[in-house]
């Protein structure tokens, strides 16, 4: 009897401990959630979040004020939030962190669009921001949260079933989409671009310095998801095709790494011997490396476009190396697949 007593008392100090316990930064985040459920990269300031800030007054009242315009899943917003939270669950089996993120969860199936795509913001929807968004892994990003679920992967057993249901269909759509974007070259697949119209599905252009093109960044995090779905045969074509276009269109004999000029620190296009890099965007049709200017202009030639955004964006990527020689090779092999 007396065992029964402390197992019974046990359970109750350890579930009124669990209860209390907090984590620091998910209490933050619970303060950043917005109404609908969504957080944003920035308030309504202008100034971006910063969850290392203090949250005195007037930072409190400025998160007040900030509206659900600002909901996006651009800059890893909203999946970091979730993904956070629900690692703060797993490790306080605090409620409130569990039901914030399936408050989220709720927006990213919102905001999905019938065709699968993901906006960059919802409900916002000026200039680009209702466009169907791979850019900085933003729709990818919201697909891997919706993954997790559907797999109980990354601590995302604890979700409730309904919502496991609502992510499953909303995945299949998703993927779905993906494949359908697929930039087509004479009939053969190539790889995407980072931003399609939400009702043609055609590309589209969004900053004036990012023109309509096959986004070889984008493309990778792509790849990299489908690689972690079950292999069916439009799936492995759609990888095998976007590698196939990476190997044919690489650059070889440069680097492009950070140096320092006129006391900043930059990235510089050189020649390196044995380097192998890749434009950050190409043709659609011609596979030309093209560079996109403030004027909304495009250059054929990096050293073409003004200095502010020479030095101000990342024209070249090199991480597709990693892909082609060791993850697509361990996926053919994990799949028992041939090249």
């Amino acid at each position: 009897m007396k065992t029964r007593i402390f197992a019974f008392s046990f359970a109750v100090i350890s579930g009124f401990f669990f209860a209390q316990t907090k984590d620091t930064l998910a209490e933050k985040i619970l303060i950043y959630q917005l109404p609908n459920g969504a957080w944003g990269k920035q308030l309504n300031d202008g100034i971006a979040v910063d969850y290392k800030l203090p949250l005195d007054q007037k930072l409190l009242e400025k998160i007040k004020s900030t509206g659900d315009e600002h909901a996006t899943i651009d800059n890893n917003a909203t999946s970091r939030e979730i993904n956070i939270l629900i690692k703060a669950y797993k490790a306080t089996k605090n409620p409130a962190y569990l039901s914030a993120a399936e408050k989220g969860i709720k927006y990213l199936l919102l905001m999905q669009y019938e065709n699968g795509g993901f906006p960059q913001y919802y409900p916002n929807k000026a200039i680009y921001r209702k466009q169907i968004t791979y850019n900085d892994n933003a729709m990818i990003n919201a697909l891997t949260v919706l993954y997790n679920i559907v797999e109980g992967k990354n601590d995302f057993d604890s979700v409730n079933s309904e919502l496991k249901l609502k992510s499953k269909t909303a995945l299949k759509k998703g993927i779905e989409c993906i494949l359908k974007n697929q930039v087509l070259q004479n009939k053969v697949p190539t790889i995407w671009a980072d931003q399609y119209d939400e009702i043609t599905l055609q590309p589209a252009k969004a900053r004036a310095f990012e023109p309509i093109s096959l986004a070889t960044g984008e493309s990778i995090g792509i790849v990299r998801f489908l690689m972690m779905q079950t292999v069916t045969s439009e799936i492995e074509k759609s990888i095998k095709s976007a590698v196939k276009w990476f190997k044919e269109n690489k650059i070889d004999g440069y680097s492009y790494k950070v140096k320092e000029l006129n006391g900043k620190k930059v990235r510089v296009l050189g020649k390196e011997e044995g380097s192998v890099i890749w434009a950050r965007f190409y043709d659609l049709k011609t596979n030309t490396p093209i560079f996109g200017d403030r004027d909304g202009s495009v250059k054929l030639n990096y050293n073409e476009i003004s200095d502010e955004r020479k030095y101000g964006y990342s024209w070249y990527i090199d991480f597709a190396d990693k892909l082609i020689e060791k993850e697509f090779p361990k996926w053919l092999t994990s799949n028992k697949l041939s090249e």
